[in-house]
């Protein structure tokens, strides 16, 4: 654990020693807005709630969660620094949960940020504040998912950009996945248990479940089988350059 969090330390310092943090931050909440304010008719929809902000999540995280995840390993492997840091008393595996960590406090950080808007929508009205605060769950859980396939995806090659493109369309892929035009395309010619199958990878679908104020378990389960199976290919894909 002392090593995670001397990693964790390290990663999430390093994040604000440069005016990258600072640009994200700034992007996620300008972006939050415009969808939520905009996009969404906040005010039209004269409701004291925060589903128009939460609705877009999962878009805004489709492209600002791989620029986050690209450089996790693709940049220790450009720069050469990957030799020495896995020469530190470390696992590969502490090495790997530090650095997710560290990227996923930052996030949390940004969705922290947010709460200016929850703060609003109590002055307007009488919103459900379970509802709200199982979302910011749902939602940082989400999140968590999206980081753990960019990070896994960015210990494959040294080009971050490369890793931002697959990275952002593996995700793209889990989360269309549910959507009514996807499972109607197979439910054409596919049988029902793999329409089920293609249904159940879906971010939003275990997402949305989340955001209605309910936390089942099997989302739950859902979020965290995905991250730790992501990082466990991660760690695999670390030690097989290592050994290369």
């Amino acid at each position: 654990m002392r090593n995670i969090a001397f990693i964790l330390k390290r990663e999430l310092g390093g994040y604000f020693a440069t005016p990258v943090a600072y640009v994200f931050l700034v992007i996620f909440l300008v972006l939050a807005g415009v969808f939520t304010f905009y996009l969404g008719n906040f005010f039209e929809r004269g409701q004291a709630d925060l589903q128009a902000f939460f609705s877009f999540h999962p878009w805004l995280y489709l492209f600002l969660i791989p620029a986050i995840s690209m450089r996790l390993w693709s940049e220790e492997r450009r720069s050469g620094t990957i030799e020495l840091f896995l020469t530190l008393p470390i696992s590969i595996g502490e090495a790997v949960v530090g650095k997710f960590l560290a990227a996923w406090a930052f996030i949390a950080i940004a969705l922290v940020l947010t709460f200016p808007m929850w703060i609003t929508v109590n002055i307007l009205g009488n919103p459900d504040n379970g509802i709200i605060a199982a979302s910011y769950i749902g939602s940082l859980l989400m999140a968590g998912g999206y980081l753990a396939i960019g990070a896994c995806v960015s210990a494959i090659t040294k080009s971050q950009v490369i890793a931002f493109v697959v990275a952002a369309a593996v995700c793209f892929v889990f989360t269309v996945s549910g959507t009514t035009m996807v499972l109607a395309f197979f439910a054409g010619w596919a049988p029902q248990a793999v329409v089920d199958a293609i249904a159940s990878f879906s971010f939003m679908a275990h997402f949305s479940a989340i955001s209605r104020g309910v936390i089942d378990l099997r989302d739950l389960v859902y979020f965290v089988s995905l991250i730790a199976a992501f990082l466990f290919a991660n760690a695999a894909l670390v030690e097989l350059k290592k050994a290369g």
